[in-house]
């Protein structure tokens, strides 16, 4: 039975969500594999809105087994917050499993975050400032703390000291902050951990047991391609792996057990904070975009930037990604356009790209070439099979499938769990 990997084929924001929750009740696992309280998923059910930030979108279907895997990073005040919002609200989330090897945001990581983003100006990337990055750091430079470190008050205790013994030198002597203590940071992982202990487990064990079972899963990242740290617009990118390389790597599932890759990519483009967006719209039909898609993010808040479907960053999602279906969402908003434009390629200081030019200053440089299509008037919010679309929304699917390098499998017409055409299943 699948194993699913359901990415982000833009900068985010493309309603990856949606496309795990309307999989629904053919799943029996969903499983979050990258990223922290950084991400957010927007999820509408019988016109009742759910905004997940942690929580893998699995949880708002009372048969499947969320899953939080080894390549999340966690905010325990965060996680219990939205788990708590979503019991008030009637959602069982005593499914719930964290691995084991998960990393902790710390109260040192969000505090380093943030002065950092200051202390960089002009130069800021663009962070949220919740301590994602430098909890990657410290992975990485082996500091790092873990689930599985709460459950041994001494290891934790040790840990923290050996971290605070470096931030404390930064905090204190680069960036003027008082230095934060070892009690006070143990004492606040502490408070969480009788909470926590039930949800802990080996989940690489797990899944990989439910796979030999038959059980389906979703694999489900935070963020997006273009944001990924090896692979994204570098430096403006996320501190961990949202593509379908980092699935495996995040959730201990490996390669050969994943049978299909879904990517999931707008009917035009967004994009939040800084960095290089060649198809932008810095105008009133921007604007427009962003009223009419909502375009406001679900974590911060913040303005999505808004701009035209680019179908070199979505061929350049299917190499990365080896994606094998597109999911299109939110064509719905793009009703009412008298003609809408399609990025193919570059122009690169006179040089045509029809792929993702190489160095960042040539990305940086790209103005995009169109091509234009005309719209409809009609409203397609109802529409449940492609015969139901007009025949001018059916000739733009038609031609962002014929140049984004993967066939369209599914089209998102509307935010509710129900406004979906089903073009062929994921799960085959």
């Amino acid at each position: 039975m699948p194993a699913i990997v359901v990415v982000g084929a833009q900068w985010g924001d493309e309603g990856k969500g949606k496309a795990t929750d309307a999989l629904g009740s053919s799943l029996d696992y969903v499983v979050r594999y990258n990223g922290g309280n950084n991400a957010g998923h927007t999820i509408v059910v019988k016109g009742e809105k759910y905004a997940l930030h942690l929580l893998p979108t699995g949880i708002l279907t009372p048969t499947v087994i969320p899953v939080i895997g080894n390549g999340v990073v966690i905010d325990l005040s965060v996680l219990f917050e939205e788990i708590d919002l979503l019991e008030s609200r009637g959602v069982d989330t005593s499914k719930l499993l964290i691995s084991a090897n998960a990393h902790i945001i710390t109260p040192y990581h969000r505090t380093v975050d943030k002065v950092t983003e200051r202390f960089l100006g002009k130069a800021k990337i663009g962070t949220t400032g919740r301590g994602i990055g430098p909890t990657y750091a410290d992975k990485m430079s082996r500091v790092g703390v873990r689930v599985q470190d709460l459950l041994d008050e001494k290891i934790l205790r040790q840990k923290v000291e050996g971290a605070l013994e470096q931030k404390n030198n930064l905090l204190v002597k680069v960036y003027n902050r008082r230095a934060i203590t070892v009690d006070e940071v143990v004492e606040e992982l502490l408070q969480h951990v009788d909470r926590l202990r039930p949800f802990i487990a080996d989940t690489s064990l797990l899944l990989n047991k439910a796979l030999d079972d038959g059980r389906t899963m979703v694999l489900e990242g935070g963020q997006a391609t273009l944001l990924d740290v090896d692979h994204g617009t570098y430096p403006f990118v996320t501190s961990s792996n949202p593509t379908s390389g980092g699935a495996c790597t995040g959730s201990g599932i490996p390669p050969t057990r994943i049978d299909g890759v879904a990517a999931v990519v707008k009917a035009y483009a967004t994009r939040v904070g800084a960095g290089p967006f060649p198809t932008e719209l810095l105008d009133a039909d921007g604007e427009r975009l962003r009223q009419d898609g909502g375009e406001f993010g679900t974590t911060t808040g913040r303005p999505r930037r808004c701009g035209w479907y680019d179908a070199v960053v979505a061929r350049f999602s299917a190499r990365i990604n080896g994606v094998t279906d597109f999911v299109l969402t939110k064509l719905d908003i793009l009703t009412g356009w008298e003609q809408i434009p399609v990025c193919v390629a570059y122009d690169v200081d006179g040089v045509r790209h029809d792929e993702m030019p190489m160095t960042q200053t040539d990305f940086h440089h790209a103005k995009p070439v169109y091509e234009y299509f005309p719209g409809w008037t009609e409203d397609i919010s109802s529409a449940r099979t492609l015969d139901d679309l007009p025949k001018n929304a059916r000739d733009y699917v038609a031609a962002l499938e014929r140049l984004s390098g993967a066939p369209i499998s599914a089209i998102g017409v509307g935010p509710g769990r129900d406004q979906t055409i089903e073009i062929r299943s994921l799960l085959r």
